[in-house]
């Protein structure tokens, strides 16, 4: 499926199960690079506006740019309160940007979508002199046990995890985009906490996985039920990430 469209059967899931990011972001990015709330943030691969939102609290003004409508149109209602919010029908090949324009250029749970050369020619392109680029990735923890049965469960019924897993992204891979320009790593412990209705929709949100349309479902469901009473504590399973902040220019 395209990389720009296979969301747009599964918005509402993604809205309400899939997490924000920890404050400690922001606070780092303050430190390490001054973030001021009058910085020009373009946030490529904005989606439904999760990472967007985190920005303008902070005061910044934001472009959402997002290629996929349903997920475009999903934040621009989100995030309708903000006045500092601008959505854009874009992508990370072709912003629809102005040259140096931006001061940061955020790329959350999206930069494995991208086509890496095009990107850094756009990228290049609409940041202002000194910009810096933020690439933030929630990963599933490794070492949690409800995370491995978790894995287990994924590679058992995806249907092309293996191809567009955000794991296939190497520290190569993200060195050569930040070259000639060194970067700086956090990695900051997250998570998220579900009864059994929210860990079947934080399962289908994900674009690998059947959605509840297909004839894959069912057995998918009853392994998820499986899963969820092996792990549950008071009816709720704790859904463990480590969350890694990429800082430097571009």
């Amino acid at each position: 499926m395209d990389s720009k469209n296979r969301f747009s059967d599964r918005v509402e899931q993604y809205i309400k199960y899939r997490p924000a990011y920890p404050d400690a972001v922001i606070s780092t990015l303050q430190l390490e690079i001054g973030l001021m709330s009058d910085d020009v943030v373009a946030d490529i691969g904005s989606g439904t506006g999760i990472s967007a939102q985190l920005l303008l609290e902070h005061g910044n003004t934001v472009y959402g740019v997002e290629p996929n409508e349903p997920m475009r149109k999903a934040s621009e209602g989100l995030l309708r309160e903000y006045n500092n919010f601008i959505s854009v029908h874009g992508s990370s090949e072709h912003t629809g940007l102005k040259e140096g324009s931006v001061d940061v250029i955020v790329c959350a749970q999206a930069f494995h979508w991208f086509s890496p050369s095009e990107t850094k020619r756009e990228f290049q392109r609409i940041a202002a002199n000194g910009a810096h680029l933020v690439i933030l990735f929630n990963d599933r923890s490794a070492s949690d046990p409800f995370q491995q049965d978790y894995e287990m469960l994924i590679q058992e019924f995806s249907t092309d995890y293996q191809l567009v897993t955000h794991r296939n992204i190497s520290e190569e891979m993200i060195t050569q985009f930040y070259s000639p320009y060194p970067f700086k790593k956090w990695v900051f412990p997250y998570a998220q906490y579900f009864d059994l209705e929210g860990l079947i929709g934080r399962v289908v949100s994900s674009s690998y996985m059947p959605n509840e349309d297909s004839p894959d479902f069912p057995p998918l469901k009853n392994a998820i039920e499986v899963l969820f009473n092996s792990h549950k504590r008071n009816g709720i399973i704790t859904f463990a990430y480590e969350t890694s902040l990429y800082v430097g220019r571009i």
